[in-house]
């Protein structure tokens, strides 16, 4: 097998010069280690072994590896090998060859406008874990040996179908358990050929989005809503049209003056501020969509906790034929990382959905679908909700006691609703969410600013979602310390336009010394 030094020495030895070859090898692999490519403490190889891959005698090798440790580039130990020296004799002299230095800095290459759009209104945040990130469950609680053991009993003995590509839209057994689990979890009725598995929640909407849109089209969405749908609905050349949310759900537009292709809602807990879509709304958005061919994109993203009352019908089981395609995700109730979501669609889509998928994506991960469909089939997966379910609810209920206690019950959003895995915590008008997530952020404390999920300024206030499913129950109280500081720091450091008094008043409302 070849080694990637020898790899390396034979592209710098490729120039063909007529200097004699041992001076070629000395020079190509001082250089090497001089400018990085041969990394301090890494191993040579073999002498015996480098002569072979370049096609050399081994003795030019060996003087090579003599003169190189005489000068101290190298450190040898007999039967151990010959390794790079961590501070060689031209790194610290001045006639010596310096290390290559960093690239100066670039211009950013020219982006498309969509691709500009793209990145200057990028929302992702490079934090995911901590108090109080929002969306994030408990990821410590994942009974993660009895995973492990459904994946090492997989690969004991891997079938290769299960290790190739795939085509049809996902595990055929993952399928099977998600069509009984939704059957019985969400009142939804389908064969397990109307469920397409997806990577997550975003590649769900891309599918949907170049499969059943066209540049120009229109999509509705909640304003405040999800950003994730924004962009990618944006990316895909649809013009996004953003309703606002009232306590009942997104508030439909008395005239249609242009029909929407999408209508994309998150009705059993809408993102973020929390409420419940009501029935006749539920009613209202499907006669819409009926009447004006439009397809309603229903992100059901984290319905499995709700912790009082009934489960909320999904708007798919709300009626027979219903123009809705139907949203899960793994990523609230398991773990983000395993980047395993699902669409349920009409019967009419499926064929086309499983071609394009294929054609799009290049499906795999079906030793995860494997493991995922044993764990829902053998009720790992239902006892794991139910059980993080009552972990939640007690979470939740320390949150917003501390709430109400150090803050007052106005602070919490009118539509928070007993379900999820946040609360939005509502702030003065004239206070700034984002210097907020900056001053705990510093402090170690995550959360995210309200004010990013709105489009319109009409409507828009000030606010910090709070996720409180990643919080262990003695670090809550803690935690909210650091942000109560948080917060009166910022109130009391307003910006030079603002007048002493508000600042004072602030303070005063956060009932801070």
């Amino acid at each position: 097998m070849r080694s990637i030094v020898g790899d390396l020495l034979l592209l710098r030895l490729a120039d063909g010069s007529g200097e004699p070859m041992n001076k070629r090898l000395y020079q190509g692999i001082r250089e090497a280690i001089l400018d990085g490519a041969i990394a301090a403490d890494s191993r040579l190889p073999a002498t015996r072994d480098l002569a072979a891959e370049l096609g050399i005698a081994r003795n030019t090798v060996v003087h090579v590896y003599s003169q190189l440790l005489a000068e101290g580039y190298t450190r040898s130990r007999q039967g151990n090998g010959t390794f790079v020296n961590a501070s060689v004799p031209d790194s610290y002299l001045a006639s010596g060859r310096r290390r290559r230095q960093p690239p100066p800095a670039q211009p950013r290459p020219a982006l498309s406008p969509r691709g500009a759009a793209i990145v200057d209104g990028a929302s992702a945040s490079p934090y995911q874990w901590g108090a109080f990130m929002p969306g994030v469950p408990d990821l410590t609680e994942f009974p993660h040996k009895k995973f492990g053991r459904i994946f090492s009993a997989l690969w004991r003995n891997p079938s290769p179908d299960l290790l190739t590509y795939a085509y049809g839209g996902g595990l055929p057994a993952l399928r099977e358990a998600l069509a009984q689990h939704l059957a019985l979890t969400r009142s939804i009725d389908c064969d397990p050929e109307q469920i397409i598995i997806t990577e997550g929640s975003h590649q769900a909407i891309d599918l949907t989005a170049r499969i059943l849109g066209e540049a120009g089209e229109t999509a509705w969405v909640e304003d405040p809503g999800y950003w994730g749908a924004r962009t990618i609905l944006q990316a895909n050349g649809l013009r996004t049209v953003h309703l606002p949310v009232d306590e009942e759900g997104m508030r439909l537009p008395e005239a249609v003056a242009t029909p929407p292709r999408f209508i994309f809602v998150t009705p059993s807990h809408q993102y973020p501020l929390g409420p419940v879509m009501s029935l006749a709304r539920r009613r209202q958005l499907l006669a819409v969509a009926r009447q004006s061919g439009s397809w309603i994109i229903e992100d059901d993203y984290d319905s499995e906790f709700r912790f009082s009352g009934r489960p909320i019908a999904s708007l798919l089981g709300l009626e027979p034929d219903a123009p809705v395609i139907y949203m899960g995700t793994f990523s609230k109730t398991l773990y983000p990382g395993l980047r395993v979501g699902y669409l349920v669609l009409p019967k009419a889509l499926t064929a086309a959905f499983q071609a394009a998928h294929a054609e799009l994506y290049r499906e795999g991960h079906l030793m995860t679908h494997a493991a995922l469909a044993t764990f829902i089939s053998e009720g790992h997966y239902a006892a794991h909700i139910r059980r993080m379910r009552m972990l939640y609810g007690r979470r939740r209920a320390m949150l917003v006691n501390l709430i109400e206690r150090r803050l007052g019950p106005d602070w919490l959003h009118r539509d928070a609703s007993m379900a999820g895995l946040h609360l939005v915590l509502t702030l003065p008008r004239d206070m700034d969410d984002l210097r907020v997530v900056d001053v705990a952020r510093g402090k170690g404390v995550l959360t995210r600013a309200l004010s990013r999920y709105y489009v319109n300024e009409e409507g828009r206030r000030p606010g910090l979602l709070l996720g409180y499913a990643c919080v262990p129950e003695n670090e809550i109280a803690r935690k909210f310390e650091v942000l109560l500081e948080s917060l009166a720091e910022v109130a009391r450091a307003p910006a030079a336009d603002q007048k002493r008094g508000s600042a004072e008043a602030k303070a005063a409302a956060l009932r801070m010394p």
